[in-house]
């Protein structure tokens, strides 16, 4: 009989392949005769026979397939929530660490700190992906929003702001604020049908908001905080974004009431040679 890579064969069919296998060899039949005829190798028979001798029915038992949850990971489940809680509580710089906003190198050289663990720049992006901080693009477009506006802004006015900003050597960043909550919102698991699995989650959610930056050749810069958005939390999300650059800063924010406040404006006059701020149309993701 051909012989066939029994890994190759759905859960059932090898669950079936390792019965036969152990009844055949139970009858006296040898680890070649198996093999032949049942159509595997004379090594795999091997291997389940002497198998089933030392562990009994538990041999012939499939294991789960795929990765577990958490398997192959580099950090713990502790170790992601402490990062977590430090990218939430605490800045760079009072870390003692040369940046002044969150970006995936500053998270990497924290892990890197607390860990000993050199992980590599990817990696620490799907970490952060996987936590929910991620700037995204968003897909939405409220009702309200002006397309012509907007449509006018993206052919008149940022060419104006992309030629200054290479006349001044200026950095474009594009603004993004935005919110998440730790858990899931649905969980489900396997049970017997009719049989509703029970499992113990924590009931309350934890909120975080995160606003942020990305520049036009993707890097990007965030800062965790909770509640609402005011006006000291963009001046101080500016303040050190300008300090995390040898370069002037030209971002650029959506037309938010926020973004307008009498001290903010006052905050871009006294730093008009580091950063200036450039609103989109309103309702402009």
């Amino acid at each position: 009989m051909e012989k066939t890579d029994a890994r190759k064969h759905s859960p059932e069919t090898q669950h079936q392949i390792r019965k036969q296998i152990i009844r055949l060899r139970k009858q006296g039949f040898s680890n070649r005769a198996v093999a032949e005829g049942v159509g595997i190798s004379e090594s795999h028979a091997s291997t389940i026979w002497q198998r089933y001798k030392k562990e009994g029915g538990k041999a012939i038992q499939l294991g789960r397939r795929g990765r577990r949850t958490g398997g192959k990971r580099t950090l713990s489940s502790d170790q992601e929530r402490e990062i977590q809680k430090a990218l939430i509580d605490m800045m760079p710089d009072q870390m003692k660490m040369p940046f002044a906003l969150w970006t995936r190198d500053a998270v990497r050289l924290l892990i890197k700190r607390l860990y000993k663990v050199d992980m590599p720049i990817r990696t620490v992006g799907e970490y952060l992906h996987r936590w929910g901080l991620t700037t995204q693009k968003p897909v939405k477009r409220a009702n309200e929003q002006n397309t012509e506006a907007v449509k006018k802004w993206l052919d008149e006015d940022y060419p104006i702001i992309a030629t200054r900003a290479k006349q001044q050597k200026a950095e474009i960043h594009w603004g993004d604020e935005t919110g998440f909550q730790t858990g899931a919102n649905r969980v489900r698991g396997f049970a017997p049908k009719g049989e509703k699995p029970v499992i113990r989650m924590v009931a309350k959610k934890s909120r975080v908001s995160m606003i942020s930056s990305i520049t036009n050749g993707g890097k990007v810069r965030f800062m965790m905080y909770q509640n609402a958005m005011n006006a000291e939390l963009l001046i101080k999300f500016m303040t050190r974004l300008i300090k995390g650059s040898d370069r002037k800063i030209f971002l650029i924010l959506g037309n938010l009431r926020v973004h307008h406040g009498k001290i903010v404006k006052q905050w871009l006059e006294e730093h008009k040679e580091q950063a200036e701020v450039f609103y989109l149309p309103s309702y402009s993701p």
